[in-house]
């Protein structure tokens, strides 16, 4: 049974949001100011028609949009879609009393995507590769993805005959595409075991489709060439699976903010470091101290700094900064520190921040709610925020990154 509604905002995740006297119903692409009618189940309504529309309300770019599950408002204005997300981290600051101007965000354009993860899943008529469908396992096979590098989409075809050819499992497997310096890398995960044929048809399809590389469940198929990153002037190369900022544009704003704040800082520590992203850009002007906990990623930025020219030194150090943060004391031989850890923060390492005497530190995060907790407990151990930046790289998402600037005076020695 259908029911109107009448639209009074935008939910965190990208829903309209109607307010009646059972409480809040959430309504997937229906915008502020909009009456609609939908089909309503408890907390949730499913969108049947709009009887007046927003002025905001815009043509979806791509013909999947309501479908696919992988943008949730392609349908808002260019406008009122960056000012949503500037006040999504404007309102944790708020919430945490962290009295300070957001900063503008910086935007995200169509076609910057370099790192996609796609699903996909063996049928009776072929691979089917997409996105799933919102709050559901089908999986939307896909013809478009504006937000995606166009190299990407052109491999769309080749991606999906790719899957058909190696997967070993009825259940769906996800497919990473990484566009690097070298073609595109392929890494698989949950694919099945291949038998003998498959590995041998698997990579003859992956040499001559002209992919860089291909791995299933981090072990190297085949690697006709090396995939290369570039973190500044440093090439990197990436191990399979690996972590990478989802566009190069958003990584180059992040390293520039980070940078700047760091400019006079000898020596740095780079927290969470990955594959060097910031670390290897640091290094043009600061000595460098990367802690990070997975080996591969470490090895990948050592064989960069490596291979690196004027550079200075920059040093590795394998580390769960979870289990044990560097201490305090550790961290005072530092002048300049910066963090980016997973969405749920750096509790702990926080804690030991707090208590040192660094006077730079830069807050990288992809989780406003943990990112001013964070801030919350540097605030208390004297460190003042001078800014904090959005910065939408997953566009069309409720997803929105931010960095965070932090000042404390040096206590005399």
């Amino acid at each position: 049974m259908s029911v109107t509604f009448e639209i009074s905002r935008l939910g965190a995740q990208g829903d309209g949001i109607a307010d009646t006297q059972a409480g809040q119903v959430f309504v997937p692409f229906a915008l502020p100011g909009e009456t609609v009618t939908a089909a309503r189940h408890k907390d949730r309504a499913d969108l049947i028609s709009v009887l007046k529309a927003s002025p905001q309300r815009v043509d979806p770019a791509c013909r999947h949009f309501t479908a696919c599950g992988g943008c949730a408002v392609q349908h808002l204005e260019r406008g009122a879609y960056l000012d949503w997300k500037r006040q999504k981290v404007a309102h944790a600051l708020r919430g945490g009393r962290i009295d300070l101007e957001t900063a503008p965000i910086v935007p995200c354009e169509p076609g910057t995507r370099r790192r996609v993860t796609f699903s996909a899943r063996h049928t009776e008529r072929g691979a089917v590769l997409g996105f799933n469908r919102a709050m559901s396992k089908e999986i939307i096979d896909i013809e478009e993805c504006p937000i995606s590098l166009p190299e990407i989409v052109a491999a769309l075809p080749k991606l999906r005959a790719l899957a058909d050819v190696m997967v070993a499992t009825p259940q769906a497997f996800h497919l990473t595409v990484t566009a690097t310096a070298s073609g595109l890398d392929i890494a698989t995960r949950d694919s099945g075991k291949m038998n003998d044929q498959q590995r041998r048809a698997a990579a003859a399809f992956a040499s001559e489709a002209g992919f860089a590389r291909l791995s299933a469940d981090g072990e190297i198929v085949i690697e006709p060439r090396k995939p290369a990153v570039l973190f500044g002037d440093a090439a990197v190369p990436i191990p399979p699976g690996s972590f990478l900022q989802a566009t190069a544009a958003a990584e180059q704003a992040m390293a520039d903010l980070v940078l700047s704040h760091l400019s006079r800082a000898k020596k740095v520590a780079d927290l969470f470091a990955g594959c060097g992203s910031f670390a290897l850009r640091l290094a043009k002007k600061s000595e460098v101290h990367a802690v990070e906990g997975d080996a591969s990623a470490l090895a990948a930025l050592d064989r960069g700094f490596r291979q690196a020219t004027g550079v200075k030194r920059v040093t590795a150090e394998r580390r769960d900064l979870f289990r044990r943060p560097l201490t305090f004391k550790e961290l005072n031989a530092f002048d300049g520190i910066v963090f980016d850890p997973p969405r749920a923060g750096a509790e702990d390492q926080s804690k030991q921040i707090a208590r040192s005497d660094v006077p730079f530190v830069a807050a990288v995060s992809c989780n406003p709610g943990t990112l001013v907790r964070d801030l919350q407990i540097l605030v208390a151990g004297g460190y003042r925020v001078t800014s904090v930046t959005p910065i939408d790289q997953f566009l069309w998402s409720p997803h929105v990154e931010a960095v965070a600037l932090l000042e404390k005076p040096r206590k005399r020695r």
